[in-house]
């Protein structure tokens, strides 16, 4: 399955997997570079994922940050 098609929790989980995997130690050569390749797959997703998420979550903040700046409210309470 294509890593863009996992979810975040699902795509976290097989790369805990494949590093428990190398971890172990007991792995046929052909068989560590396909896991690595799709763990390297696997971080650049999430890496991506993250960071347009940070992106997103900083571009609301400030509107956030204005709802209890609104200078209308400020005169009521006087």
């Amino acid at each position: 399955m294509p890593v863009g098609d996992l979810g975040y929790a699902d795509a976290s989980d097989e790369l805990d997997a494949i590093i428990a995997e190398l971890e172990g130690g007991v792995i046929d050569v052909d068989l560590l570079e396909v896991r690595l390749r799709r763990a390297v797959e696997i971080v650049e997703e999430l890496d991506r994922r993250i960071r347009g998420a940070r992106d997103r979550v900083g571009s609301l903040l400030p509107r956030l940050e204005a709802v209890g700046q609104d200078p209308a409210r400020e005169d009521e309470g006087r």
